[in-house]
């Protein structure tokens, strides 16, 4: 991509507040910590008051989520198998006719209450915590995510199977009164806040009573028909909100993210979830955040795109889930999985973008996280360790990187790893670094065009680092010159962040400092001596003072 000629004033680029122009780049959203109103009511002028994306939520930009359910017991085809086990012909349903019977007599609420398949062998959704026997340690869980270096984290609280993994009054169908025996999300959430994270809780009930089980047979009794969405509409949006008010109430969310068809909820019912939930927070002395894919907007709530994000830098502030399989949300015999690079330089390029990351693991039944899923979440961990200051409590600059990698475009675009000529920006919080993250090793010199002499005058830089292989450590890179073409930084003979293990996805970090800066054109313009650019490149091995940065198998719909 060709970069746009800059027009900004010394704070401004050093500052990082960019303007929009014709190439759309847009400034980036002011934080919102601890503002917004003492109280709302169920009304859009009020619940529009409140702060969408908390400064929490801006600072931690990577947090991980788990579709982990009666679902996960079949592990096949993916998390719809409930909706397509019931459509006749369908390869769920010729394989639930094979494996376990037809549907009409052995339905999927058999992977709850438990049942033995054609083989004779029992089946049910009952994980075992690892103190009793079983595989399932959530403090287990948190430690990796911790490790891995999300900042927030929680679990699909319920699908679109209708399925709540909470002690719930209002739904019979829970993981307390069958299977497991356990109130999962209790055991999710005080492992996951106990590791000093934010929690988030899923929710995609919504297409429960809106289409998920438009194949499955009427059924015959109340109880059945809560679980497969049958019953009036009235009482399904009543049931919809209680089952948010238990959530909330109970486990006090950091982030309530929700699935998509919210549009379809009478609109009293999405505002007086809003009102209640903000209301809370503000009980709790606690800045929350609301997510959606329709029927909120963002004035007050964070929009998210499913499996994707912008090609260009966004304002407002937003949110993209994703997930570390192609084929599938939930575990699956076979599943397979993006590469680090790719889940790694997605990460870059959406914070660059002025997003987050929610990235989605699948655990098998039983709770145990697959090697190969773990070895990604670490291997991202461990660049966030070395390198988390170029992503961690930044925010996006004027424009979003270069490089001829094209990365989100909108929902359901495929991660991608960028080469050694995609860079990507990011600012320090506190406007006094710009980071730069090349997404490969560039060779002997660095070439960041964004930074030529026609947009931005840097004659007067003082210094550049480069980020080194432990957080913290930098080396200075002394030789750099700037034309119209860009600026020119000459690199070390070798990689100082590639630690010579396999799997690994460093990236190479440059700082630059500078006495003097000419935010316009034909301008020079003091800056203080402390202030300084940072740039950053970013591949398996490698790390420094820039950074770097899969498409879902949904046949039918979101996940």
């Amino acid at each position: 991509m060709s970069a746009p000629s800059f027009q900004f004033s010394r704070r401004q680029l050093f500052l990082a507040a960019g303007a929009a122009t014709a190439a759309g780049l847009l400034k980036a959203g002011p934080a919102w910590a601890n503002a917004g109103p003492q109280s709302y009511s169920p009304s859009w002028s009020s619940v529009d008051q409140h702060p969408p994306a908390a400064e929490w939520f801006q600072d931690a930009k990577f947090g991980i989520y788990y579709h982990w359910g009666v679902f996960s017991v079949p592990a096949f085809a993916n998390e719809w198998y409930p909706r397509n086990m019931y459509n006749n012909g369908s390869n769920e349903n010729n394989h639930h006719k094979s494996v376990y019977g037809d549907p009409s007599a052995w339905p999927y609420h058999n992977f709850i209450n438990g049942a033995r398949d054609k083989a004779g062998n029992w089946v049910q959704f009952a994980p075992k915590l690892k103190s009793a026997g079983g595989n399932f340690d959530p403090n287990e869980w948190a430690q990796l995510f911790a490790d891995a270096g999300a900042r927030f984290a929680g679990p699909v609280a319920e699908h679109h199977d209708g399925y709540s993994m909470w002690n719930s009054r209002v739904n019979e169908w829970n993981s307390v009164a069958t299977g497991p025996r356990l109130d999962l999300l209790r055991l999710h959430a005080d492992a996951i806040r106990a590791k000093g994270l934010k929690l988030l809780v899923a929710m995609h009930h919504t297409y429960n009573f809106t289409g998920f089980y438009q194949w499955a047979p009427a059924q015959s009794t109340t109880s059945l028909k809560k679980l497969y969405g049958q019953l009036s509409f009235a009482d399904e949006q009543q049931l919809w909100y209680d089952k948010l008010k238990e959530v909330i109430d109970g486990y006090q969310p950091d982030v309530i993210w929700q699935d998509f068809n919210l549009s379809r909820l009478d609109e009293s019912r999405r505002l007086a979830f809003l009102a209640y939930y903000y209301n809370q927070a503000v009980a709790w002395n606690r800045d929350v955040v609301a997510t959606y894919k329709d029927g909120f907007n963002t004035r007050g709530e964070v929009f998210d795109y499913e499996r994707g994000g912008p090609a260009a830098l966004q304002n407002p502030y937003w949110l993209t889930d994703d997930s570390i399989s192609s084929s599938s949300w939930c575990y699956t015999v076979g599943i397979g999985y993006y590469s680090l690079n790719a889940m790694l330089h997605s990460l870059i390029d959406r914070v660059s973008k002025n997003g987050n990351m929610l990235l989605n693991i699948a655990p098998m039944a039983d709770g145990t996280i697959p090697s190969g899923q773990r070895s990604i979440l670490l291997g991202i961990g461990d660049y966030l360790k070395r390198f988390g200051e170029s992503i961690y409590s930044t925010r996006a600059w004027a424009t979003f990187g270069e490089g001829p990698t094209q990365m989100g475009g909108g929902s359901f675009t495929t991660p991608r790893a960028g080469t050694n000529t995609d860079i990507r920006f990011t600012r320090s919080k506190d406007n006094t670094v710009l980071y730069a993250t090349v997404l490969g090793w560039p060779g002997s010199t660095l070439h960041i065009t964004t930074l030529g002499a026609n947009r931005i005058n840097l004659s007067n830089l003082a210094s550049v680092q480069l980020l080194g292989s432990s957080a913290g450590q930098y080396t200075t890179l002394p030789n750099r010159t700037q034309d119209g073409s860009g600026l020119h930084i000459s690199m070390p003979s070798s990689n100082p962040g590639h630690r010579h293990r396999p799997r690994r996805h460093g990236l190479h970090h440059r700082r630059l400092r500078r006495r003097h800066v000419d935010a316009e054109q034909q301008r020079q313009q003091p800056v203080d001596r402390h202030r300084c650019l940072t740039t950053a490149v970013a591949r398996p091995g490698c790390g420094g003072r820039l950074r770097p940065r899969r498409r879902p198998g949904r046949d039918e719909g979101p996940a």
